[in-house]
C-alpha cells in the first residue's frame, strides 16, 4: 500500500535503468548529460552490484596478443580492430572523465605467457601490430627480453607485454559512477529486483527482496543493462552467461619479481599482484558447460586448476595460502561484439559485454544513451 506521496514522486520516471553496475550508471549519465532535466531511476537486486563490475580482476586490458588471434576465427579484420578500438578508446575515456587517481590506474603494461602449446602466435606479432598500428600509432606488443627474471617456470617459454595496458580498482571505478550519478540527480534504488518489463509500455514490476512487496515503476523509457542476468527478462536475447571464479591468496612472503597485468592461455587465466598478494582468476574454458550458470557457486575443477597454476607456473616451488574467493557473472554470445538495441517500443538492452565491462562499459552506456534518445 502507497501513499499518494509516494505514488507522486517515487514510481514514474523518464527512464527507468535496471542494472547499477558499469553498463546501467553509464546509461544513467548520459542520458542524463544530454537530457539534465529527465528524471532517471536505476534498479538493482543487489546492495551491490550483482554482475561482475566489483567482482572482476580490475584488468584495464583490451586483448592480449592471443585473445585478438582467437578473435579472427569468429570475425573480420575490420571487426576485430573496431572492437580493440572501443575498448582501448574506452578505457581512456574513463581516465580522462574520473582520472587516473579516482581509479587507482597503474600504467603497469600487460602481459602475456606462452607455453609450448601457444608460442607460435608469437610467429604473427608484428602482423597484428601493422594491423593496430593505425590505432596505437606505435607497436602494442614486444618480447619481453630475460623472462626468466620473472621467476614463472620452464613451462613458460616466451613473454609477450601489451604496451598499452594497465590496471585499476574496480571498486573505485563504480564509487566514481555512483558519485558522478548522485550528483546528477539520479535516483538509485538496491535490493529491489525486477521481474517483468513490459518493453512496450514501459512498465516495470519489481519486489523486494523479502518478496513481500511488489513495486510498479512507470517509465517513458526504460534500459535493460543486467548482462548475462538479462536472459530472465528477455528471454529469446542471443546471449549465454559465463561464471568466472577469482582467488585472491594471502599475503607473499618473499619479494615478487614482477608487476603487472598478466595473461595465460588464450586470455582465460589472468592474473596480478594487489597489495602484496595474488590474484589469479579465470579457467573458465576448463569446463565451459558447467560454467553457463547464473549461479554464485565455485567449481572445485576450476580452483584446483588455478592453485595448480599458481605453485607450478606463478610461483613454481612456493606454497600459497589462499584468502577469499569469490565468482563473477558475464555474458557471451557468438561473438564479442556488445548488443546495443531496442527490443520493444519503450525499451532496449545493452548486454553481451563479452568479459570486457571495465573497458567498453561506459562507451556501451553512452550507445545505449543515444539510441533512448532516438525512441
Amino acid at each position: 500500500m502507497f501513499s499518494y506521496w509516494e505514488q507522486k514522486n517515487f514510481l514514474k520516471y523518464d527512464l527507468i535503468v535496471v542494472g547499477a553496475g558499469f553498463t546501467g550508471l553509464s546509461t544513467a549519465i548520459n542520458y542524463k548529460k544530454k537530457h539534465p532535466k529527465a528524471s532517471v531511476l536505476i534498479l538493482d537486486k543487489g546492495v551491490l552490484p550483482c554482475g561482475a563490475s566489483t567482482k572482476n580482476a580490475g584488468f584495464a586490458c583490451f586483448g592480449s596478443l592471443t585473445e585478438i588471434l582467437d578473435d579472427f576465427w569468429t570475425m573480420t579484420p575490420d571487426e576485430v580492430t573496431a572492437l580493440v578500438e572501443m575498448r582501448y578508446k574506452g578505457l581512456r575515456k574513463i581516465r580522462k572523465r574520473f582520472g587516473d587517481k579516482a581509479l587507482q590506474y597503474k600504467n603497469s603494461h600487460g602481459f602475456e605467457l606462452l607455453d609450448a602449446d601457444n608460442i607460435a602466435a608469437a610467429d604473427q606479432l608484428q602482423e597484428v601490430n601493422k594491423m593496430l598500428r593505425k590505432l596505437f600509432k606505435k607497436d602494442v606488443f614486444s618480447v619481453v627480453k630475460e623472462p626468466e627474471t620473472l621467476g614463472f617456470s620452464d613451462r613458460v617459454k616466451m613473454v609477450i607485454e601489451n604496451h598499452f595496458e594497465g590496471e585499476l580498482d574496480p571498486g573505485a571505478y563504480l564509487g566514481a559512477l555512483w558519485e558522478n550519478a548522485s550528483e546528477m540527480g539520479v535516483k538509485i534504488l538496491t535490493g529491489v529486483s525486477v521481474v517483468e518489463v513490459r518493453k512496450d509500455e514501459g512498465v516495470v514490476i519489481a519486489e523486494n527482496n523479502s518478496n513481500e512487496d511488489f513495486f510498479e515503476f512507470t517509465g517513458e523509457k526504460v534500459a535493460i543493462c543486467t548482462n548475462a542476468f538479462s536472459k530472465k527478462l528477455w528471454p529469446h536475447g542471443p546471449l549465454e552467461p559465463g561464471r568466472g571464479l577469482i582467488l585472491l591468496s594471502k599475503p607473499i612472503t618473499e619479494k615478487i619479481p614482477w608487476k603487472g597485468s598478466f595473461h595465460m592461455d588464450k586470455g582465460y587465466v589472468y592474473f596480478r599482484e594487489i597489495d602484496g598478494r595474488l590474484l589469479l582468476g579465470g579457467a573458465r574454458n576448463k569446463d565451459f558447460e558447467v560454467e553457463k550458470t547464473l549461479e554464485f557457486e565455485t567449481n572445485p575443477k576450476i580452483k584446483a586448476h588455478l592453485m595448480q597454476l599458481a605453485t607450478e607456473v606463478i610461483f613454481p616451488g612456493q606454497v600459497i595460502e589462499w584468502e577469499m574467493e569469490w565468482t563473477g557473472i558475464m555474458a557471451f554470445g557468438p561473438n564479442k561484439s556488445p548488443l546495443i538495441q531496442p527490443i520493444g517500443a519503450k525499451t532496449a538492452v545493452a548486454v553481451r559485454l563479452g568479459g570486457m565491462g571495465v573497458a567498453i562499459g561506459w562507451e556501451v552506456g553512452k550507445e545505449l544513451s543515444k539510441l533512448l534518445s532516438r525512441m
